[in-house]
Formats: structure tokens, C-alpha cells, sequence
């Protein structure tokens, strides 16, 4: 079930109150905001112990040199900053979520490949993984018991990502600062602390420098699905370049920051027994005085709970996307409760061993979103010559098929991870043979899935007529 039009409007901006927009275009008369509100939602979910466990991994884990590692989180991080700028374009244009815009391209049966793996990888993956950051920093801060820690996380998160888009936008908005000062001030303290000539790298450079930019890119691109989720409020006639720059200045300037400081916090020198009985977020804050230790773990947790705020949003959203049928009490609001609970399942699981479990996600993350990129990119330069009104009549059209995309999303993310992936569990074909290349199956994946998009819509009865026709019907806004 869906929100009338009315009753979006009503919502308009209004902040304590509960968001009944679904996947439905948001009508132009509920429209507000301003593109600069865009650089704290992206720049504040970003400031926690998740993005600084990525630069960690790089030098600690991979065994990567500091400066390599540097040039590696650069790299990554800024083509995933890129293609989030990119997306979030739609959000104005069509005033949906990022995973209804993928209708176009996929089709409205397709598109929930894309749209459900995103409900997964974001409404309970992330949910996990920045809930136990979170729940540790707090163990940490108070002492408290961890699973009482992570259940007032788990707590906090669903009740903002209840509320909705406003709520959110308002929340991330005075994290903004609070987070940026902490992290800015114990960032200068670690890097004075660090001793990062002793990160020569340990690991043959190729191999440990590919796994980093898969990671860091993951990492960034991981926000890609959830683009337009936070744009498709903003009036249609908002500037593009203000769109795109916003959103990717945020997410490219917190994570360069905080997962470089990661990468020289790994150098930090700890006593071996002493190391041995820490946490993450503690090994990360042993290097601080006091005061600033305490300040930066309550940063880490509030920073966890803001992220956590949009995986549990846009899950919900993207589930909706899916065009799965659903009673009147599961809206998004009743979606994001679900996904609370099963992410906080899957947190509790993960409260050990979570360096690798955490590496392993950041790379199963890429498999699936680089294809689907690829793919997106494609039928979006394809699509340039159409009217915003062409498009559109896509996005709620039933009929709509376009079988090519999702086979060659689904063909690229199966023959990257057969041949070039390089897991804990599994090594591909290539990678077993060259294991210098590292992890390189989201590389792969892309162009994969690129080449075989172009060739499969040339295939009678897959691209589908009603991929490029412009004659659908208009869009019903009581369906989604």
C-alpha cells in the first residue's frame, strides 16, 4: 500500500513527524530543501568506526605501506564519490527512491534483483555492521554490558529511520558538527601518535593495493542505491551541479579522512599482550589522552547510530521498490521496523571475529553494486536523447521489461566472483593463479557487465520493446 498524494504533501517538511511516502513519486508540491543539507547527510553517517576499520584493514590486515595505502583509499574512495554524485541526480528529475529510478533500466519484475539485494545489503547487512562498531564503542566509553550496549543502539537507529526522510535529514544535520569536531581534533592526535614509516608493506604491492581500492571503493560506493532517497525532495528545477556536488564532496571528504587516520592508527605501537585485549574502537583510541578517548568513542557511537539511520531507511525503501504487495501497517515505517530486528540479529551474531567478517562484506558489497553500476551507467547514456516524461512512464509501468539488464548484472557479479574474487572462503580462478592481483572481481564485474548489457540488448525479446519506447502510460501514483 502506498500514500495518497494528499498525504504526502501534509508531510511536506515537517520534522516530528512519521513519513508516509513509500516508493511513490513525491508530488511537487511537497517539495523542499536545499541541495546544501545534502553535504551533512552524507558527510556525518560517515563519521564513525566503520570508515576508519577500512584504512585499518589497508595497512593492518593487507599489509599495505602507508603511503600506498593513502594513494589506494584516494583512489577508491573517489570513484565511489563519483558514481554517488552521479545518482543522486535522479532523485529531483523523478522524485522517487534510487532503487524505484532503477526501473528503467531493469524493468519493474528486474528491478528487484538490484532492488532486493540492496534491502538486504543495507537494511541488515550495514545494520550489523555499524550497530556492533557502535555497541563497542559505548561497551568501551561505559563498561556496560555489550549486548545491553547494542540494544540501545539498535533502539536509538530505528526510531530515527521510523520517522523518516525529514528526521533524518534533521539529526544528521546536528551530528554534523558535533561529529566533524571530535573526529578533526582526535584525528591530529593519532596522526601525531603514529609511526607510519614502520608501514612498509608487508604483502606484494599489486595484490594489497587492489584489495584496498576495493574496499575503499565498496565502502563509498556502498551509499550509491541509496542516491535519490535523499534528493527526490528537492524542487525538479534545483541545479544539477548542486546535486551531484554536495552528496559527493560528503562522502569523499569524510571517508579519505577517516579511513587515511585508520591506516596510521594501525601503526600506532601497543604491547603485544595489551593489544591482544582490546576491541577495535579501543585499540583506536588507545593512543589518546583521557578526555579525548571518551569524546571520540561517544563520536564513534553516535556516528554509527546516523549511518545505521539511512541503511534502515533506504533498506526499507528499497524493499518497497521491489513491487512486492503489502498490508496497510507495513509502509515504510512498519518496513524499517522488520529490518530492525533482523539487522539486529545479525549484529549480535557478529560480535566476534568481526575484522574479517567486515573485510569479507566490504567485498561481497562491490560484486553485486559494481554490475549493477556498470549497467545503470549504460542504460543512462543510452537513454540521454529521452524526455524526463519518457523515462518516468517507466518507473510505475508493470509491463515495462527489460530482461537484458538483470541477466547481465547477474552474468557479470557470477563470473567476476568465479574468476577474479579472492575471499576467506573462496579464491577464483584467477585470482588462485595470479593471487598478486588481490580481490580485482568488482573491476571485472563492471566491465563484464557493461560489455554484456551493450551485446544483450541486441538479443530479440530481451531487450524488451517497452525498454526505450516512449509510449507507456502515465505513471499512477496510488502504485508503486
Amino acid at each position: 500500500m502506498t500514500a495518497a498524494p494528499t498525504e504526502i504533501s501534509a508531510y511536506g517538511d515537517h520534522v516530528v513527524a512519521v513519513e508516509p511516502t513509500g516508493a511513490e513519486p513525491v508530488p511537487a508540491e511537497a517539495r523542499h530543501g536545499r541541495p546544501i543539507g545534502l553535504l551533512w547527510t552524507w558527510t556525518s553517517p560517515n563519521m564513525e568506526f566503520a570508515t576508519v576499520f577500512v584504512g585499518v584493514l589497508a595497512v593492518g590486515v593487507f599489509g599495505l605501506g602507508f603511503w600506498p595505502a593513502v594513494l589506494a583509499i584516494v583512489l577508491g574512495t573517489g570513484l565511489g564519490a563519483l558514481a554517488h554524485a552521479f545518482l543522486g541526480l535522479s532523485g529531483p528529475r523523478f522524485g522517487v527512491p534510487q532503487m524505484a529510478a532503477g526501473r528503467s533500466a531493469f524493468g519493474f519484475v528486474g528491478n528487484a534483483l538490484p532492488a532486493g539485494l540492496n534491502a538486504l545489503t543495507a537494511g541488515i547487512g550495514w545494520f550489523a555492521v555499524n550497530s556492533v562498531s557502535a555497541a563497542y564503542a559505548l561497551n568501551t566509553l561505559l563498561g556496560w554490558p555489550l549486548l545491553l550496549c547494542l540494544f540501545i543502539v539498535v533502539v536509538l537507529q530505528v526510531t530515527l529511520a521510523y520517522f523518516g526522510h525529514n528526521f533524518i535529514h534533521s539529526a544528521e544535520k546536528y551530528a554534523f558538527p558535533v561529529l566533524t569536531l571530535i573526529f578533526v581534533v582526535a584525528s591530529v592526535a593519532i596522526l601525531g601518535k603514529s609511526h607510519i614509516g614502520s608501514a612498509n608493506g608487508a604483502h606484494a604491492f599489486p595484490g594489497a593495493f587492489l584489495l584496498t581500492v576495493g574496499a575503499t571503493f565498496g565502502y563509498a560506493a556502498g551509499w550509491t542505491p541509496y542516491g535519490s532517497d535523499y534528493t527526490r525532495y528537492l524542487p525538479k528545477a534545483t541545479p544539477k551541479w548542486a546535486v551531484a556536488l554536495w552528496p559527493g564532496l560528503g562522502v569523499l571528504v569524510s571517508c579519505v579522512l577517516l579511513e587515511v587516520v585508520g591506516a596510521a592508527s594501525a601503526t600506532v605501537l601497543i604491547p603485544a599482550k595489551l593489544a591482544a585485549t582490546l576491541s577495535p574502537t579501543a585499540a583506536f583510541t588507545y593512543a589518546l589522552p583521557g578526555w579525548l578517548a571518551d569524546f571520540t568513542l561517544l563520536a564513534i557511537a553516535v556516528g554509527g547510530i546516523a549511518a545505521n539511520a539511512l541503511n534502515i531507511y533506504s533498506g526499507a525503501l528499497s524493499f518497497l521498490a521491489t513491487g512486492i504487495k503489502l498490508p496497510p501497517f507495513l509502509r515504510r515505517a512498519g518496513v524499517s521496523l522488520v529490518f530492525g530486528v533482523a539487522g539486529t540479529l545479525l549484529a549480535w551474531s557478529g560480535l566476534s571475529d568481526s575484522a574479517t567478517k567486515y573485510n569479507n562484506f566490504l567485498l561481497v558489497i562491490t560484486y553485486w553494486i559494481g554490475p549493477w553500476l556498470a549497467v545503470t551507467f549504460v542504460d543512462r547514456w543510452l537513454r540521454r536523447g529521452e524526455s524526463d516524461e519518457q523515462v518516468a512512464a517507466l518507473l510505475d509501468d508493470r509491463r515495462h521489461t527489460n530482461w537484458a539488464a538483470p541477466l547481465a548484472m547477474a552474468l557479470g557479479t557470477g563470473l567476476g566472483v568465479w574468476l577474479f574474487s579472492n575471499q576467506t572462503e573462496y579464491t577464483g580462478l584467477v585470482a588462485e593463479h595470479v593471487p598478486a592481483l588481490g580481490d580485482s572481481a568488482f573491476e571485472a564485474g563492471f566491465v563484464l557487465a557493461a560489455l554484456l548489457y551493450l551485446a544483450l540488448r541486441l538479443v530479440p525479446g530481451l531487450g524488451g520493446a517497452r525498454a526505450t519506447a516512449p509510449s507507456a502510460p502515465a505513471p499512477d501514483p496510488s502504485r508503486a
